[in-house]
């Protein structure tokens, strides 16, 4: 049957390009790392991607909308699954990944990122669905299998998981303009992580 719509609202009845979709959100990455939030155009995103500004108005209603699903569409690296079921072990691994992301991959971007989210209301409530979504995925594999072991873990350990480490390794890279090696990762975990994650909760004093 020919003249049948698309199924998706925003395409207004042709089907959608998705090379073009590609094309916006890679252009919308790189501008966002060489000129910031604040620079960035919609009118800009579509030069560099060679189309045309009423493509990419047609799929995101502003700026925040855009920049939110770049971010959300950034090539993912997949945590490390628990290698054992040692929580040391598996806390070393991934924060040696997420600093790997931080160090090595993203820190323009998030830097970016976090400036525009200061002034703009409408990103900082996108970005901060996207992080949450994606520092739960980051943790519910390892601290799951320390729980079933039953290892005493606090009860928003996720959380401050994600919070802490994700903080000492933002001062590592940017304040102290140090490398994340090996010692590092495991002062945080062993001298960071592991006391704040784990409760004290029964235990004798």
């Amino acid at each position: 049957m020919t003249g049948t719509p698309s199924t998706t609202p925003s395409t207004m009845g042709r089907p959608r390009d998705s090379s073009r979709d590609v094309a916006i959100l890679q252009a919308t990455l790189a501008l966002l790392t060489e000129v910031g939030y604040e620079q960035l155009s919609m009118e800009a995103v579509a030069g560099r991607s060679g189309t045309a500004k009423t493509t990419v108005y047609r799929r995101y209603r502003d700026k925040a909308a855009l920049v939110a699903a770049a971010v959300d569409h950034r090539a993912p690296s997949t945590p490390p699954e628990p290698a054992s079921e040692d929580l040391r072990e598996n806390l070393l691994a991934l924060v040696g990944w997420l600093a790997d992301q931080i160090a090595e991959k993203e820190i323009g971007l998030l830097g970016a990122v976090f400036a525009g989210m200061r002034s703009d209301p409408r990103l900082a409530q996108e970005m901060r669905r996207i992080l949450n979504r994606d520092g739960a995925a980051m943790t519910e594999r390892p601290l799951r299998v320390a729980a079933e072991r039953g290892e005493p873990l606090v009860p928003d350990a996720a959380e401050l998981f994600v919070e802490v480490a994700s903080a000492v390794i933002l001062r590592r890279v940017v304040v102290a303009n140090e490398p994340c090696d090996q010692s590092f990762i495991e002062h945080v975990v062993d001298d960071v992580l592991l006391p704040v994650l784990r409760s004290t909760k029964g235990t004798p004093a």
